[in-house]
């Protein structure tokens, strides 16, 4: 989760003018992340039941195609569309202000929950996929979000408010889910709807708590220029060591989407979990990763964080193996645990990449981040489709493999990179 919640987006040129309450903008910058994040995480433990759980007919079995492959793409198109719009959210923010992008952004997100709300409805699949893409082209703003706070630095100071942001977001993945299943017996578009709801005092927020800080002049070069200055991918063919290191993240995040994404379907399979259920072991997993993440910035980085991180990817590996052979009772432990060292890896990795690439320049190495976890998890979406038909345990399996041969080569590469 936390790999996209990295920003890819250049700072604006620090605003001039002092702000008159800059706690109130943090507070108000984090409560506005946390409500979208919420939105973001609130579909995953429902496509499961929604799609597998469902009745037979043109929406769960579209041209004949089985449930898990309409639910694999379903899950793909999401953070496809976030790996497009970051390309896009991040200029627009430069040109024409963080306040102004962050409020198209977010109108367009509502209405993308309310065109997903009423494709479920009115049993349209197509047009649930094409909303499930267009609200992910819109979500990615998160970036922006960060690029403002660093904006106003030093009056909100950067270290302090990063870390405000970041418990705002893992809470946010903490109460989506629980809307999200606790709201799916009411109706399969009311979870949507809630969270178009949940956007309104977002918008509200942004008139109310952030000042104007449209620039006085426009960036040098088109739209286009800023993109191309922006993508991160250009850094692989650049630095050999990055392109090593991004193909052992593409690997390791492989397997913890496999988990993300397909966990609520392992619960349905495995355990006969209804959403609320889902709901309910994913919170516990999401507050698991949270107290992990508080601990991991107390301890801090300490010494030889790549090592670190490596050993973290193996126990979030046998722990993903693990799940794909234990019991229903047992898996249910398993999952929430299992945030613990993903949370852990999540704190030492993008600190080490961030001192090691500094060269580079933060923006794109952790928009590097960014774009490899967004395309990790299109993949496994897809590949995770088609393997469940067998069953989710084999996802499972997939993912802890991936995860252990990518645990591997970090070893190997701290030994000669550290």
């Amino acid at each position: 989760m936390s790999a996209v919640l990295s920003s890819s987006t250049p700072p604006i040129a620090a605003p001039s003018a002092p702000l008159r309450h800059p706690h109130l903008l943090l507070w108000a910058v984090c409560a506005l992340a946390l409500m979208s994040t919420a939105g973001v995480a609130l579909p995953y433990p429902i496509l499961a039941p929604i799609f597998v759980g469902g009745p037979v007919d043109g929406f769960t079995h579209f041209a004949g195609l089985r449930p898990e492959l309409l639910m694999g793409l379903a899950l793909a198109v999401n953070p496809a569309g976030i790996l497009a719009g970051s390309l896009v959210v991040g200029p627009m923010s430069d040109r024409y202000g963080r306040r102004r992008v962050l409020g198209v952004t977010i109108t367009a997100t509502l209405v993308g929950y309310g065109l997903s709300a009423f494709a479920l409805a009115s049993r349209d699949y197509p047009l649930f996929v094409l909303s499930r893409f267009a609200t992910g082209l819109t979500e990615g703003n998160v970036a922006v979000v960060r690029a403002l706070l660093a904006d106003w630095h030093p009056q909100l100071e950067r270290t302090r408010s990063f870390a405000w942001l970041n418990a705002s977001l893992y809470i946010g993945w903490l109460v989506g889910p629980l809307l999200g299943g606790l709201t799916l017996p009411w109706g399969e578009g009311v979870p949507f709807m809630v969270a178009a709801a949940v956007l309104v005092p977002c918008l509200l927020l942004l008139g109310l708590g952030l000042p104007d800080d449209r620039p006085a002049q426009a960036p040098e070069g088109g739209m286009l220029a800023a993109m191309r200055r922006q993508q991160s991918l250009g850094l692989v063919v650049q630095d050999p060591v990055l392109r090593h290191l991004a193909l052992l993240q593409l690997a390791y995040t492989l397997g913890v989407n496999a988990l993300y994404e397909f966990a609520p379907l392992w619960m349905f399979q495995q355990a006969g979990l209804d959403s609320r259920g889902i709901a309910l072991v994913t919170a516990f997993q999401c507050a698991a990763m949270t107290a992990a993440s508080v601990i991991a910035a107390r301890i801090g980085s300490g010494p030889a964080p790549l090592h670190r991180a490596a050993r973290f990817a193996v126990v979030a590996s046998v722990g993903l193996l693990a799940l794909s052979l234990a019991p229903s009772w047992a898996g249910l432990l398993l999952i929430p645990l299992l945030g613990i060292p993903l949370s852990f890896y999540n704190a030492l990795m993008p600190a080490w990449m961030s001192e090691r690439f500094a060269g580079h320049g933060q923006g794109r190495v952790m928009g590097l981040l960014t774009t490899t976890f967004c395309l990790s998890n299109t993949l496994i979406a897809l590949i995770g489709g088609a393997l469940g038909m067998l069953s989710a345990r084999w996802i499972m399996l997939l993912g802890g493999t991936m995860c252990l041969l990518a645990a591997i080569g970090f070893i190997r590469f701290a030994r000669r990179h550290s």
